[in-house]
């Protein structure tokens, strides 16, 4: 992207080494290692089952390693102890579920979790932290709504306020845009862009769209069987051959007119790849 980034206000290091990640006896990370760029935008891509999600999980430490490790600053996060990595590292997974009759306030204070203590309450700084969150998503109007009479973009905000408000300095994202329409995808990825943008954290996204992957994303890693097929920035790694390999379809990739990002086009039987 062509935006200027700031340096992040605290620099870190989330790597995976030679990760293996299993639901039973079926590997679905398959020795896997990534070092992801401190200060950016990276978007996880590639077809379902891949294995891009329970990548993610590994790094926020909700599945553990069969082996290798997920290293945060060069320790492991299945090693540290929770509040310690939640100070750091935070996560919105797909599909959250909302305790029945909280409101948005109540849900997003909960980002503040990590930075309780036994002897730690309740502080300006966390009223603070919870209204920054509240305006940067926009649903300042909404604090004293229940979370369950809210449209489904509307609670996708709240749920990324409460990441916000936890005030990670690397956050980690599940398809948060899955069930928004397009406007509101816009919103969350234009916000995410701008937290980056402005305070310097280091996002990580998986995503389904591969166009709105290339347009937000500094770095892309595109994954096939629970291994990393191809990484870096957009422009070096989208290519007509990738389509192919990672998702097994035919496609043109053109340059996006606003942003020269890529742009995929696919090609289906009914379609003409020459006339594309």
């Amino acid at each position: 992207m062509s935006a200027e980034h700031v340096e992040p206000a605290a620099s870190h290091r989330l790597e995976a080494q030679g990760l293996v990640l299993a639901y039973g006896d079926r590997p679905v990370v398959d020795d896997l290692s990534v070092a992801i760029p401190d200060g950016r935008i990276t978007v996880v891509v590639g077809a379902n089952g891949c294995g891009k999600s329970t990548l993610l999980r590994g790094m926020a430490r909700l599945v553990t390693p069969v082996r290798g490790a997920v290293l945060l600053d060069g320790k492991s996060v299945h090693r540290t102890p929770s509040k310690e990595v939640a100070r750091v590292l935070g996560l919105l997974p797909q599909a959250p579920v909302a305790p029945e009759g909280i409101t948005v306030t109540d849900l997003v204070g909960r980002g503040r979790y990590p930075h309780q203590g036994w002897f730690r309450h309740w502080t300006a700084a966390d009223d603070e932290a919870v209204a920054r969150a509240l305006e940067a998503t926009g649903t300042t109007e909404l604090a004293d709504r229940r979370i369950e009479d809210m449209s489904g973009g509307q609670r996708q905000r709240v749920w990324i306020a409460m990441a916000l408000a936890q005030e990670t300095d690397v956050l980690l994202l599940d398809e948060p845009t899955t069930y928004l329409d397009l406007a509101h995808q816009i919103e969350v990825l234009d916000l995410l862009t701008d937290l980056n943008r402005q305070r310097g954290t280091t996002i990580v996204v998986v995503m389904h769209d591969l166009n709105l992957a290339c347009r937000y994303a500094d770095h892309v890693i595109a994954m096939t069987d629970g291994a990393v097929t191809a990484q870096g920035a957009p422009r070096a790694v989208v290519t007509p051959e990738l389509v192919q390999r990672v998702f097994g379809i035919a496609s043109v990739v053109v340059d996006d007119p606003l942003s020269g990002t890529p742009t995929v086009v696919p090609v289906g039987r009914h379609h003409c790849a020459a006339s594309a």
